[in-house]
């Protein structure tokens, strides 16, 4: 069995800061043996509060994987926030700007050290009102072409009852349960042998994923997502 990847003094700061956070709801994890425990992996999410990274970050630590979270620029920006996400590695999101092909060239080398890049391909939280994935960026298409590695699809719930960000409601009480639901890698090779990808295919890729990591979500809510939903965006990661 693989040991537990370094990730130093500030990954070890985030997980005794988030380990407590994350007790706030009782933890599922379904298919957690299927993030493997070395080399490179992109983990592939849907967003649904402003609490997630937070669960999200527990649950890949517990696999013995330290997170390298893609994140908006400024969130950099905020005071001890901004200094966790650079001290862990954290891939900062140049969004709308001539910095925008600079976090995928980042996440790009973070994957090919062997690392973990986890990424929400929807910008920001779901404005579905139901919240089911809305529309994603290609960046993921991108990345999870370029890149010889599993890409893993999963979907996370619960986290919206406990925190949620449009309503700006906060609820502790009483205790939520958050559950990971974790995919099989998603085969890309036949995408990848095509080779060059056109926007075309990014967007059939995107859609493709989102469609995983949406399937994995009907299963924990035991519901069924709305026929048709527009998943991607063209541009940005």
């Amino acid at each position: 069995m693989a040991g537990r990847e370094k990730g130093g003094f500030w990954v070890a700061f985030t997980a005794v800061l988030f380990y407590p956070l994350s007790w706030l709801a009782a933890r599922r994890y379904r298919g957690a043996e299927r993030v493997p425990r070395q080399g490179g992996a992109l983990l592939v999410l849907n967003h649904v509060s402003h609490f997630d990274p937070v669960v999200d970050a527990v649950f890949v630590h517990r696999q013995r994987r330290v997170p390298r979270f893609m994140a908006k620029a400024s969130l950099f920006r905020v005071p001890v926030l901004g200094r966790i996400l650079r001290g862990s590695a954290g891939i900062p999101v140049y969004r709308e700007s001539s910095a925008s092909g600079d976090a995928l060239r980042e996440a790009h080398r973070t994957l090919r050290e062997g690392k973990v890049v986890v990424i929400y391909p929807e910008g920001t939280i779901t404005k579905d009102p139901q919240g089911w994935p809305s529309k994603a960026y290609t960046g993921v298409a991108r990345l999870a072409l370029a890149n010889d590695v599993p890409v893993i699809p999963i979907a996370r719930w619960g986290t919206n009852e406990l925190l949620d960000g449009y309503a700006k409601k906060f609820r502790p009480l009483p205790r939520k349960t958050v559950t990971h639901n974790v995919g099989e890698p998603v085969d890309l090779s036949g995408y990848r042998d095509a080779g060059q990808p056109t926007p075309e295919s990014l967007r059939e890729v995107t859609d493709v994923l989102m469609a995983e990591v949406t399937t994995l979500l009907a299963e924990i809510r035991g519901e069924q997502p709305p026929r048709s939903k527009e998943s991607t965006r063209v541009d940005g990661a």
